[in-house]
């Protein structure tokens, strides 16, 4: 087991190096001054040198570059000379000095994701610690509807293959990965926003937390996500259906299951106890890919729906250049899919004991 670990932390940390590496040159060689973006309409050519010299922007790239790492690496080294834009501050970057040289702090921190460009210097991590539970929690919400609807309608699609009930579930399914996020949640917004919202009382817009009437602050709003989490999840729906009905198919022509049969034990429980955890191994596999991409794929469905998540906030800063918002947005997601990978392998040892962690 600690070997398996140390593998699949050898492959996540080289993975995460290759994304943060990838980030780094695909925005750095885009048009546009950085320094310029931050101050807007009110630069001038000393204020500009300023700037660039306060980020580090004066520096060739390659020296950027070894500065960004340094920013998200764990433990990091700060000149004391002040000034430079690596001097060691605890409100610029928090963390504890381990020990110190005549040149350089050896500091233990968290991951320094800089500060927005447009957002009057606010830290990354500000941004994204505020909008990213608003994302979790909506792609949570469509994961257990896809899971959930997904996995009940595969099996019902598996016990009655190729009746008339297995054909309208697979149009379903199809339909369901075939139509676009974002005409969906345009679709469902209009009908039951708009259109039932007497029926309904759902919005068309809203987020997680809603300004109190009276002004007395914000209240929890799981309405909200009941339209963002049903169109955010009908494309897993539909993979699910396809992958539950093959996957249990294939596993009710094994062996032990003819045995089981032969036994005399109900379907009920050959389905329960025997062939469902079995079966279910595929669905695990699309379910983790599908939960990561949910933290990036929502970008759409939350800038319809006007759902403060991490996608909205995406497509904000996109829209201003706001590129350290950009960046970090990214290698989080990055870093997030990279862990549920290793969530997932762990998960499949349980659902079948035939897999083994080597």
């Amino acid at each position: 087991m600690l070997r398996y670990f140390l593998n699949k932390l050898g492959y996540s940390f080289f993975t995460l190096f290759g994304v943060i590496t990838v980030v780094f040159i695909l925005f750095n060689i885009l048009p546009g001054d950085p320094a310029r973006m931050m101050l807007d309409q009110n630069e001038n050519s000393e204020q500009l040198a300023l700037i660039k010299k306060k980020y580090g922007f004066d520096q060739p790239v390659i020296n950027q570059y070894f500065y960004y790492l340094n920013d998200l690496s764990p433990v990091s080294f700060h000149k004391k000379q002040a000034g430079h834009y690596t001097f060691y501050t605890e409100e610029k970057y928090g963390g504890t000095v381990l020990f110190s040289t005549q040149k350089y702090d050896v500091v233990l921190k968290t991951p320094y994701l800089r500060e927005s460009f447009q957002k009057n210097g606010k830290k990354v991590t500000e941004i994204i610690a505020h909008t990213l539970p608003s994302t979790v929690v909506l792609a949570v919400f469509s994961i257990v509807i896809a899971l959930l609807i997904g996995v009940f309608l595969g099996i019902i699609s598996a016990l009655n293959a190729n009746s008339f009930f297995d054909r309208i579930i697979a149009l379903i399914s199809t339909l369901g990965m075939s139509v676009p996020s974002f005409f969906s949640a345009i679709l469902f917004a209009w009908i039951f926003g708009f259109l039932w919202h007497q029926y309904t009382g759902l919005n068309m817009t809203g987020s997680l937390y809603e300004v109190d009437d009276f002004g007395e602050g914000t209240h929890l709003a799981l309405k909200n996500a009941v339209l963002p989490a049903v169109v955010l999840g009908i494309r897993p729906l539909g993979v699910v259906i396809q992958l539950m009905r093959n996957s249990l198919l294939e596993v009710l022509n094994q062996e032990y299951i003819r045995t089981a049969k032969a036994k005399g034990l109900s379907t009920y429980k050959i389905i329960t106890k025997h062939a469902l955890k079995n079966a279910l191994n595929p669905v695990v596999t699309a379910m983790s890919g599908w939960f990561a991409s949910m933290l990036a794929g929502a970008v759409f469905v939350e800038y319809i729906f006007g759902w403060n998540g991490l996608g909205k906030e995406i497509v904000d800063a996109l829209n201003n250049l706001d590129l350290p918002v950009i960046m970090g947005s990214v290698i989080v997601v990055a870093t997030t899919f990279v862990v549920i990978t290793v969530l997932v392998d762990l998960i499949y040892a349980y659902l079948d004991p035939r897999i083994k962690l080597k």
